[in-house]
């Protein structure tokens, strides 16, 4: 039986009382931050490496050139770590607190045991990998030496961030916020210590990343053993079972798709560019791929925050909470993704200096940066419809439609069109900059229109809720 102690404690962070906006909100905001600051640990890297004096450009496009590695482990770290919330979520709101613990320690061993078998593999086959991500012999030496380093910190990575998801989960974002913002505010200060006075250059940018990943992994284990947790892992929680890996894998499938299939994209458009255009195009891509990592913070901390607090209120049965709360999840993200959109559209100039040396910044530069990323963002509001549809699948446990809707956006169409659209079009890099804007369009209404027909309209009547219930992992 689950102890009486602990579901005292689980009344402390019940999400089926109160306002679900308010509730929303207050998981999201500090995820925000909590994202934000993730993200800086590669983009303080991208900005610092820029402005390193005489090889800034270069040196930037051999980073670019390892980002499709980097976001495969971080689809990874999706996999076995975000995976698991949604059944850790649920159980939660069933109030099977043994059962939440077991998906926990087995996401925890997943992540451990797959970050070691990345790190190898991407020692072994470096050469043979960044070749065929598109670096050329000159972007090469800059990529590998980056990433030589950066490897080392893969376990700290995967481990401090996938076991970071359980801690919001539990009703604790703010403590999730200080993970990530106490190891990026160290990797802001330890970027110019070893770059510049160190003169270690861009593996001085690795040296720093891999430090402040350690500490965020420390900070996360220290927590997430001690009593401050309500649902605390455990040497027992640690014991492999085949059910509750098999739901991590279902649930986390999507995720790792979206992510996985963004280093396909990655790769991809790398050797497109450097094929029709040459190394300022990658360069040019390295920079927007970094900008829009920075606008997608919000967007994804809103559907990431509203995923627990979901898949609570649905075990719980509160089925008209969650029904408001995919409103509210939907309006939060359309708001953001205008008011993006709008920003990057004005003053494009902004974001392509902040990446770029004065020395390296020429005007010929900034006009191609601001044409095609204005093509590339054309159509940013629909990835609100995408991920309300795709997070709310995810987060009442139907995984099959979320890893179609992953596929359809990323494979059946970024891929097809970045192939195709050079052939025809008379500027032949621009062809790989339409294909995202197409797929937002196409992708996010496919997602968001099934959800609302399938799942939101059924939540509003019993014979839709029983039909719900009837599959666990389908629509």
């Amino acid at each position: 039986m689950d102890n009486d102690s602990d579901l005292v404690e689980l009344k402390k962070t019940d999400f089926g009382n109160g306002s679900m906006t308010r509730i929303i909100l207050r998981q999201a905001i500090p995820l925000i931050v909590a994202q934000f600051t993730l993200l800086l640990y590669n983009t303080v890297d991208r900005i610092f490496i820029g402005h390193i004096e005489g090889i800034g450009k270069v040196a930037l496009t051999g980073l670019g050139i390892t980002f499709p590695i980097v976001t495969f482990i971080s689809a990874v770290t999706l996999l076995f770590g975000l995976g698991g919330t949604p059944l850790f979520s649920i159980a939660r709101g069933e109030e099977k607190i043994e059962e939440a613990r077991s998906v926990m320690g087995n996401s925890f061993v997943l992540l451990g045991i797959s970050s070691f078998v990345l790190m190898a593999v991407s020692y072994v086959f470096m050469s043979p990998i960044l070749y065929s991500f598109g670096a050329s012999d000159i972007t090469y030496v800059y990529a590998s030496s980056y990433l030589y380093i950066y490897l080392l910190g893969t376990p700290f990575l995967m481990l401090g961030n996938g076991m970071n998801y359980y801690i919001t989960a539990q009703g604790f974002p703010k403590t999730a916020m200080i993970t990530t913002l106490g190891g990026a505010i160290l990797n802001l200060l330890f970027d110019p210590l070893f770059i510049f006075v160190f003169d270690l250059g861009i593996k001085g940018a690795a040296i720093a990343t891999v430090l402040s990943q350690l500490i965020s992994f420390a900070w996360v284990m220290s927590f997430i053993v001690s009593k401050k947790a309500i649902i605390k892992l455990t040497r027992g929680a640690l014991k492999i079972k085949g059910a509750i890996v098999k739901g991590i894998l279902a649930l986390g499938i999507p995720n790792f798709i979206m992510n996985g299939t963004n280093a396909l994209v990655q790769v991809l458009c790398n050797k497109s560019l450097n094929y029709y255009g040459g190394d300022d195009y990658v360069t040019i891509m390295t920079v927007i791929q970094s900008v829009r990592a920075l606008l997608n913070v919000v967007i994804n901390a809103v559907t990431s925050g509203s995923q627990p607090v979901l898949g609570f209120n649905y075990g719980a049965k509160k089925y008209n909470r969650v029904a408001q709360g995919i409103k509210i999840n939907i309006a939060l993200g359309l708001i953001y993704t205008a008011v993006a959109w709008v920003f990057i559209i004005i003053f494009p100039d902004i974001f392509i200096k902040m990446f770029i040396a004065k020395e390296d910044a020429t005007p010929e530069l900034i006009n191609m940066g601001v044409h095609y990323m204005r093509i590339y963002f054309m159509a940013f509001i629909f990835m609100s419809f995408q991920l309300a549809g795709q997070s709310t699948f995810m987060a009442l446990g139907k995984a099959k439609p979320a890893i179609f809707f992953s596929l359809l956006r990323k494979v059946f169409i970024i891929v097809p069109f970045t192939l195709v659209l050079p052939l025809v079009l008379a500027d032949k890099p621009s062809g790989v900059f339409w294909a995202e804007p197409i797929s937002n369009v196409i992708g996010g209404l496919a997602s968001f229109l099934t959800m609302y027909f399938f799942v939101y309209r059924r939540l509003n009547s019993e014979e839709g809720i029983r039909k719900l219930l009837e599959r666990k992992t389908g629509l």
